[in-house]
């Protein structure tokens, strides 16, 4: 993983063979203006934040990253939109072929999930909390990409780790619903009858089964490292943002 130039120095850029034209950022909570607990760089509308710092950071991204943000209204689902910087959509995914525009999806633990085709032709983004996983938000990212598995790159952003995603059976009964092999993605909890999950190695799974193994990042815990918004560690807290874009 390497360092962004950015200002916002601890921003992350992506190490993948992706092409030099395909751009792509993680922010953290560095760089902005929202005060505690949504300090500083807080990206979010909808987590009773000032909504002029949100503006404010907004703005700076924009400027910083020199690309157009195309925001979801996210709901834990599986639909994927054409990014439209000049709409927001109800939606957890996009995807673009246009430069300049950037698909974008905000977290605090769920898995933000990049794509692009080894042509850099097309890119998308998808946040993939377990609801929207398990339904298949990935799949469904991939089939509007419309690109064959083996063209598809795949980069898995900054979620909660293993070590501390507990979930309830009903969880991992979903995961193997569709794909039995998911249970290796699952430890027992010192707590009886919950699981420690991997989310990271439940997207591996979903995407194998589809053909793509070009799969890149992972290893993050939004949890325990303090750079990242953690809804589990705070509920009151901001969001980062996960982008990908076509240079112009």
């Amino acid at each position: 993983m390497n360092v962004s130039a950015h200002p916002a120095h601890d921003w992350l850029t992506l190490d993948w063979p992706a092409r030099a034209w395909v751009r792509a950022c993680v922010t953290t909570r560095s760089g902005g203006i929202s005060a505690a607990p949504f300090d500083r760089f807080n990206l979010g509308e909808h987590v009773e934040d000032d909504p002029a710092a949100v503006t404010r950071n907004r703005q700076r991204l924009i400027s910083l990253l020199g690309c157009k943000p195309a925001w979801l209204h996210q709901v834990h689902g599986v639909a994927v939109v054409p990014a439209d910087p000049g709409e927001v959509h109800e939606a957890d995914a996009s995807w673009t072929a246009t430069p300049g525009v950037a698909c974008t999806v905000m977290t605090a633990d769920c898995l933000p999930v990049l794509f692009c085709d080894r042509a850099g032709s097309r890119v998308a983004a998808a946040h993939a909390g377990w609801r929207g996983l398990a339904g298949g938000v990935l799949e469904a990212t991939l089939d509007a990409l419309a690109v064959a598995p083996e063209e598809v790159l795949v980069w898995l952003g900054p979620a909660i780790g293993p070590d501390a995603f507990e979930v309830g059976a009903e969880v991992r009964e979903a995961f193997m619903a569709v794909h039995p092999q998911a249970a290796e993605a699952f430890v027992a909890s010192i707590n009886p009858g919950r699981y420690m999950a991997d989310i990271y190695r439940l997207a591996r799974i979903r995407l194998a089964a589809r053909g793509v193994t070009a799969v890149y990042g992972g290893g993050f815990c939004t949890y325990s490292d303090p750079r990242f918004y953690s809804y589990r560690r705070a509920a009151r807290t901001g969001r980062f943002a996960s982008l990908i874009w076509l240079a112009n």
